[in-house]
């Protein structure tokens, strides 16, 4: 077991609507195991999840805290009776689901909450894309859309996290006939230009359509809008771009085209294409961000309660 002198131990859950990734770590260039779990019924999710955590203490000693980052949307208020619980989502079975209670019944560690995405971002701030940046925001295109901002501490003051995938978007002439896949909103850019959205209009993955398809432009323009809103909204150093519908990178371009079109010469550092190509970029950590910001959230919860104890 672990002993005062050993490094602390962190337990990281990236929790997104098809998988959910379990790691348990030293540091985020340390990962002792991890495992990948198919996101089903929220019971059964969550215990194979506690069970993978019981087994690494096993193996390795006491967790020290756990870092969750968790696809929403999820009430992130510190003080909430709801804190850590599912609110309505359009992942079946999910709605109020309590993400926290099966780890809390089992262990004794502090627990760090975000969403998926912002753990992405805190991840790729720090060690990835925008490490040199003063500021990233970090959008994800796959079952659904999302994004966060870093450096970023409401979590005890917003309404809850921020939800920039369900911004609406001017529609395309081509694209009139879709009504949209967001059973909230419909023609938002998650119901738009999600991956979900996009098999249902035509049936297929984006990366399985010809590059002269019109859906690589009509995409790529209401990811552009999304991502001249956030220009505009947040300035920002960077935006990084991921996800399961990002992931080949033929898609980017495109976004750079429409970022560059609905700025229209606006934000005076963007005027050439050429910055927005730099501005706007893919992931540096890949797949990884995810549970990377889970244990980068992990290790702030332990040094806050370092610094908590420290001596006046």
């Amino acid at each position: 077991m672990q002993t005062c002198t050993a490094r602390p131990l962190y337990g990281a859950i990236e929790g997104g609507g098809t998988k959910f990734v379990c790691a348990i770590a030293r540091a985020p260039a340390e990962i002792l195991d991890s495992v990948t779990i198919s996101t089903a019924a929220p019971a059964a999710t969550l215990a194979d999840c506690v069970r993978f955590f019981q087994a690494a203490e096993q193996n390795h000693g006491a967790i020290s805290a756990f870092g969750i980052g968790c696809f929403g949307p999820i009430d992130l208020r510190v003080g909430s009776p709801r804190f850590g619980r599912m609110m309505p989502t359009p992942k079946q079975g999910w709605s109020g689901v309590d993400i926290l209670a099966p780890l809390t019944r089992v262990f004794t560690a502090p627990i760090v909450l975000d969403t998926d995405v912002g753990a992405a971002a805190l991840a790729e701030w720090r060690l990835g894309a925008g490490r040199h940046a003063g500021s990233l925001v970090y959008v994800t295109v796959g079952t659904g859309i999302g994004g966060a901002a870093v450096p970023v501490d409401l979590a005890a003051t917003r309404l809850m996290h921020a939800e920039m995938g369900h911004l609406p978007v001017r529609r395309d002439p081509r694209d009139l006939d879709f009504g949209g896949v967001c059973p909230f909103h419909g023609d938002c850019v998650e119901g738009l230009a999600s991956g979900p959205a996009i098999r249902a209009r035509w049936g297929a993955k984006l990366e399985s359509l010809p590059a002269e398809h019109a859906a690589w432009s009509i995409i790529g323009g209401y990811l552009g809008q999304l991502a001249a809103a956030i220009t505009l909204m947040l300035s920002a150093e960077r935006i990084v771009f991921g996800g399961g519908v990002m992931a080949n990178g033929a898609l980017l371009p495109h976004v750079h085209n429409a970022t560059h079109q609905y700025l229209n010469n606006y934000v005076e550092p963007l005027r050439s294409r050429e910055r927005v190509e730099e501005y706007i970029c893919a992931p540096a950590l890949g797949n990884s961000a995810g549970v990377l910001g889970a244990i980068l959230l992990a290790m702030n919860a332990v040094r806050s309660k370092e610094a908590c104890n420290a001596p006046d």
